[in-house]
């Protein structure tokens, strides 16, 4: 591994442990040429299905938009890093576990739905007034009087 502080191409292991996720290996390093320490993490490289879009073109699925696309829905609202992380991971994972090579993106969306739903309402509103293009305050009202439904739903008194 090549060392960030000095680019020198040899290092070596200090210690190895499984993170906390247990999806990934982390190990402390120490450069043989300037002794600074740092932390590489090692993990699987799984290949992801291509999301096929709404015009039917084909797109390599990105983390980072998925990401990104959470952190929008959820600006400044009280919902943790550590609980978005395992939001996106969990989505990626269901994207594997398909097995397909080609998922429709509106699945996707369905499950960034879903876990929006979890962690926050007024974030689940926000990114489905985007995904759904609602055009008026209607619209608003509806998927609210929706989602309250879900919540009421027959047997939960």
């Amino acid at each position: 591994m090549r060392c960030p502080f000095c680019g020198a191409d040899d290092s070596k292991v200090i210690d190895s442990r499984l993170s906390a996720e247990g999806d990934a290996i982390r190990r402390r390093r120490s450069c043989v040429e300037c002794n600074e320490r740092f932390t590489t993490y090692e993990t699987a490289e799984l290949s992801l299905p291509r999301l096929v879009k709404r015009d039917q073109s084909r797109a390599v699925f990105n983390e980072d938009k998925l990401r990104s696309g959470f952190l929008k829905a959820l600006e400044k609202r009280p919902v943790s890093i550590d609980a978005i992380d395992s939001s996106v991971k969990g989505i990626v994972r269901r994207l594997i576990a398909t097995g397909e090579r080609e998922v429709d993106s509106r699945l996707v969306g369905d499950w960034v739905m879903d876990a929006l739903r979890e962690l926050d309402e007024v974030a689940y509103v926000r990114f489905a007034s985007v995904y759904r293009s609602f055009q008026d305050v209607n619209a608003f009202r509806e998927e609210i009087e929706r989602m309250e439904n879900k919540t009421e739903q027959p047997g939960d008194d």
